[in-house]
């Protein structure tokens, strides 16, 4: 891997992410695709789209087709049939999200599988096995998460666990890795400012190629969410790619590179349309609203998506009451498409030197005419 900035305005950063399938050009949104498959779009759509590089999850593919079968087809870009990158999460959040089905000592997770009820141990090296093994260019160290409202002693025991399978992870990494693939850290700590300088410390005193941010956007208020980013910011090695996991809207894919992240995945994008909630410059559209049963224009007149191009909100709106598949493929297109393009437009503003003013056009159109902007080292609402 070979991470190099190409411009920088502010905190935000223009980068290009040179990997064995391809170059990323950051900031970046990538599509997840968990089970090697972006829900109900091809690896054809997803190029159109102008996806570079797509996300999938160690954990799920583990227990589901199996990492054997996967490998015996020549690895996760072949047997999902896309040439471009890959980042596998190593399966921390989702660990996490089994509440009452696991149970996490310093040896690794112990848990239920949610498939069948079968029992499962992993540990950072199995993981890193696993990884290995899927073949993706990206691979994520074995981490804990913990929930929004976990107090600063849970946290920290946390961290503690992460900074442990780190070291772990990079020591078994080093025994199986492919020799394209890289190995990103992920940084914890929770909405506690001493505690994330502390992760930082510890995740980079490890040594990676890139450092992701966790245990963010798991249901903390905003503000706060943005508060630790300013922290990590200010800490994080400036020369490596930042790694913002599990946020997937407009707002705070923005604030995100106004502080310095270069890389977002969110399965909220596709989850959304499937609910035929869709992104517009006008904010957020319910595509079952009776108010668009006449209406025959594109979801987003501005948006030059295959669905805008080609498709009424009218139509779109019938199709998702009657429970027609495609109403689900034509929302997913447009969200994916209006991120991808969205971190694209700002990846250009960058470049160009006018980051500041397209992030504030944009959020003030998008959200009504109020966002947060930062002021001093902290946000406050604006106009």
């Amino acid at each position: 891997m070979n991470f190099r900035l190409v411009a920088c305005e502010g905190g935000a950063r223009a980068g290009e992410l040179e990997l064995a399938h391809g170059v990323v050009h950051t900031p970046i949104f990538m599509p997840v695709g968990t089970q090697a498959t972006v829900k109900t779009l091809s690896p054809h759509e997803l190029r159109e789209i102008g996806a570079e590089i797509i996300l999938s999850n160690a954990y799920h593919l583990y227990l589901r087709p199996g990492v054997a079968l996967i490998e015996a087809a020549g690895g996760i870009h072949r047997f999902m049939n896309w040439e471009r990158p890959v980042l596998t999460d190593s399966g921390g959040f989702q660990v996490f999200s089994l509440a009452k089905l696991r149970k996490i000592t310093d040896e690794g997770a112990r848990f239920q599988s949610h498939i069948d009820g079968s029992y499962h141990f992993l540990t950072p090296e199995k993981v890193m096995e696993i990884e290995a093994s899927l073949g993706a260019d990206i691979v994520m160290t074995f981490d804990q998460c913990v929930a929004a409202d976990a107090s600063h002693a849970e946290v920290l025991d946390a961290l503690k666990r992460t900074t442990l399978w780190a070291k772990r992870s990079k020591e078994a990494f080093e025994k199986v890795k492919r020799p394209y693939q890289t190995l990103f850290g992920i940084v914890q700590g929770g909405i506690f400012e001493d505690l994330r300088r502390l992760s930082v410390e510890e995740i980079v005193g490890v040594g990676f190629e890139g450092y992701a941010i966790g245990g963010l956007s798991v249901g903390e208020p905003k503000p706060e969410m943005y508060r630790m980013l300013e922290v990590l910011h200010e800490i994080l090695p400036f020369d490596k790619p930042r790694y913002l996991m599990g946020v997937g809207v407009p707002e705070d894919i923005l604030y995100g590179i106004e502080l310095g992240v270069d890389m977002f995945d969110c399965v909220f994008p596709t989850r959304a349309a499937r609910n035929a909630l869709v992104f517009t410059h006008d904010g957020r559209l319910n595509l079952r609203n009776k108010a668009l049963e006449y209406d025959f224009r594109p979801i987003d007149e501005e948006c030059d998506c295959y669905t805008c191009r080609n498709f009424s909100r009218a139509y779109i709106r019938h199709l998702h009451r009657s429970g027609e598949i495609l109403g689900l493929r034509l929302a997913s297109l447009h969200n994916v498409h209006f991120l991808v393009n969205l971190t694209k437009r700002a990846r250009r503003a960058i470049l160009e030197g006018r980051f500041r003013e397209f992030k504030d056009g944009f959020l003030s159109r998008y959200q009504g005419g109020v966002f947060l902007h930062m002021r001093g080292g902290g946000f406050s609402s604006g106009r």
